[in-house]
C-alpha cells in the first residue's frame, strides 16, 4: 500500500514538472509553478525558509522520501531502472558508501557557491539537470507534435493549436543535457540509484538527515531468512541482508524492499533501539569525524548560501529569403529585468532553462559564456522583450528574476541602444526607415535629418539613453543584414528609469 501511495504521487510529480519546462504558453505555472519552488536547491538559492523546513522536517519523519517523490532527476532514474529491471530480475546487491566520492563532491559543490562557480553548481545540481533536459532533448519532440497538431487543425479550419519555432537555443547545453542523460541512463540501467548516492550533493544533505528519521525500513531479524532477496531487489544497493543492516543515509525510502520481502520481516516504522553498552557497540572515533564532517558540511552550505543572500519569417511576402540576423558582439551581456544585477543574477540562478522554455518571445538563451555558463541571458535575433510579459520572474523557481508587475518592468533599464552608422540602410542603400524609433515602446529613439540645412534630406536615428530600457525592439525590427544597424549593449547594474 504504501510503495503503491509513493509510485502514484512521484509519478504524478514527474508528469506536472516536466510539463512546466514543455509548456510554452506558460499556462500551466499558475496552477503546477509550485513544484519548481520546492526543489531543495531553488529553494535554498531563494532562501525560502518555509519549503526548507518542510523538506528537513520531512526527511527527519520519513527519510529520503523527497529523492522518490519530489525530485524529477530521481524519479527518472527509477524510470530507467524499472524498464531495465524488466530484462533482469534481482539484479542489485549490497555495496558500501563511496564516502570520500560522496562528501568530496558535496565540498566542491560548497566551495563552488562560496567562491562564485555557478557552472559547476549548475552541473551538480539535479534539478537543474533534468531542466536541461526536458528543455534540450525532450521540448522538441512535443513542439514537434503540437506544430503536427497545428498544421491538420489549420486543414480543416481550427486555430486550437498554433505553430512554434523550433530551434537550438545553445549547442553547448544540448551537448551538456546529452551528456548528463547518457550517464544517468547508463548508472540507472546498472546500478540503480548510483548517481544519487555518491554525485548528487542534495542526496548526500538529506542523506546525513534520514540517517536519523523517526519511520525508516526496519529488518526483523527474527523473520528473517537472510535469502537476501531486500537487497537483490534494493536499486540504492544498501541493504547487507547477511548483517542484518540498512544504510539509511543512501536509502531513498521506496519501499521496493517491503514489497519483495515474502517472510515480512521488513515493516516501515519506527525503530526501537537496543541498548548495549558492551565495549564492542561504543562509538568509534572514526563514526565522530564523520559526522563532524557531514555536519559542518552542511553548515558551511547554508551559511554561504545565507551570505550570498538573498515566429521568425523567412521570407519577404513569399518572394525573397531574408538572411538571418547575427549576434552581435556585446561588451557586457544582457540579462532579464528582474535580475537586478550580475551578481545577484548569478548568486540566485541554477540554469534550471524554465524561463528560457517558456519565453514567448524567444528572447532567452542559455550562455555559453564560462562566468555564466547556462544562465539565461538575452538577444533579440527572434524576436524583442515586449513590456506587457514577465513569464521569466512569473516561473522562477529561486526568485533570481523578481518583478512587482508590469509597471516595474517598463521602468527598469537593463541595457541601451547603440548606432551603428556604417550599417544604417538610410545610409547604405539611401532610402528612408525609421523601423527603430516607429516600434520603440519609450520613445527613446527620434530620427533628425542627416543633413541640418536640406528640408529633402534623409533622417538617421539618435538614442536618449536615459529613456532607453534596452527592450530590444530596435534591434529586433532593424531591415538591416546580417548586423542591425542599432543594437542594444547590456549594463552589469539595473537602475529604474
Amino acid at each position: 500500500m504504501l510503495r503503491t501511495i509513493r509510485l502514484t504521487v512521484a509519478i504524478v510529480c514527474f508528469i506536472l514538472i516536466t510539463l512546466l519546462f514543455l509548456d510554452f504558453t506558460g499556462t500551466l505555472h499558475t496552477w503546477f509553478g509550485w513544484l519548481a519552488k520546492i526543489q531543495f536547491l531553488p529553494a535554498l538559492l531563494a532562501l525560502n525558509i518555509g519549503v526548507l523546513i518542510f523538506l528537513i522536517l520531512l526527511t527527519f519523519l520519513f527519510g529520503r522520501i523527497y529523492c522518490s517523490i519530489i525530485c524529477p532527476l530521481g524519479i527518472f532514474q527509477d524510470i530507467i531502472s524499472w524498464i531495465a529491471g524488466k530484462k533482469t530480475k534481482n539484479r542489485f546487491r549490497y555495496s558500501p558508501a563511496v564516502k570520500w566520492l560522496r562528501y568530496g563532491i558535496l565540498g566542491i559543490f560548497i566551495v563552488s557557491i562560496i567562491i562564485g562557480l555557478h557552472s559547476v553548481v549548475a552541473l551538480l545540481a539535479p534539478y537543474s539537470s533534468y531542466g536541461r533536459i526536458a528543455s534540450s532533448l525532450i521540448a522538441p519532440f512535443w513542439q514537434w507534435g503540437n506544430n503536427l497538431l497545428a498544421y491538420f487543425a489549420e486543414r480543416i479550419n481550427s486555430y486550437t493549436f498554433y505553430e512554434t519555432d523550433m530551434w537550438l537555443k545553445s549547442i553547448s547545453t544540448f551537448i551538456i543535457a546529452i551528456i548528463t542523460l547518457g550517464t544517468l541512463v547508463i548508472l540507472a540501467w546498472k546500478n540503480g540509484r548510483t548517481y544519487c548516492n555518491t554525485i548528487c550533493p542534495v542526496g548526500t544533505i538529506l542523506g546525513f538527515i534520514s540517517q536519523y528519521s523517526i519511520f525508516k525500513p526496519v529488518i526483523d531479524t527474527s523473520k528473517c531468512n537472510s535469502c537476501g532477496l531486500c537487497a537483490r531487489n534494493c536499486k540504492s544497493s544498501c541493504i547487507d541482508s547477511r548483517n542484518h543492516t540498512i544504510d539509511y543515509s543512501r536509502c531513498v525510502t521506496c519501499m521496493d524492499c517491503i514489497g519483495k520481502c515474502k517472510q515480512g520481516a521488513i515493516k516501515y516504522a519506527r525503530p526501537i533501539k537496543k541498548i548495549n553498552f558492551t565495549e564492542n557497540n561504543q562509538v568509534t572515533t572514526e563514526q565522530i569525524n564523520d559526522a563532524r564532517r557531514t555536519f559542518l558540511s552542511i553548515s558551511t552550505m547554508l551559511a554561504a548560501n545565507t551570505a550570498l543572500r538573498a515566429q521568425e519569417k523567412k521570407v519577404d511576402g513569399g518572394l525573397a529569403i531574408i538572411e538571418e540576423k547575427k549576434i552581435p558582439q556585446r561588451a557586457t551581456s544582457i540579462i532579464p529585468p528582474g535580475a537586478k544585477n550580475f551578481r545577484h543574477f548569478a548568486q540566485h540562478c541554477t540554469a534550471c532553462q524554465l524561463c528560457v522554455s517558456v519565453c514567448p518571445n524567444q528572447v532567452l538563451r542559455p550562455s555559453s559564456k564560462l562566468q555564466n555558463f547556462m544562465q539565461p541571458e538575452m538577444s533579440y535575433e527572434r524576436g524583442y522583450c515586449r513590456p506587457e510579459c514577465a513569464k521569466c520572474a512569473e516561473v522562477c523557481p529561486t526568485d533570481a528574476i523578481h518583478l512587482s508587475g508590469l509597471a516595474e518592468k517598463s521602468a527598469i533599464q537593463i541595457g541601451h541602444a547603440v548606432w551603428i552608422r556604417e550599417n544604417c540602410v538610410v545610409l547604405t542603400d539611401k532610402v528612408s526607415c525609421g523601423n527603430c524609433a516607429r516600434h520603440c515602446p519609450t520613445g527613446a529613439i527620434q530620427m533628425v535629418p542627416l543633413e541640418q540645412n536640406s528640408t529633402d534630406s534623409l533622417k538617421i536615428p539618435i538614442v536618449n539613453t536615459e529613456r532607453c530600457i534596452g527592450c530590444g525592439a530596435c534591434e529586433n525590427l532593424c531591415p538591416a543584414r546580417p548586423f542591425s544597424a542599432i543594437y542594444v549593449e547590456g549594463h552589469q547594474m539595473h537602475r529604474t528609469v
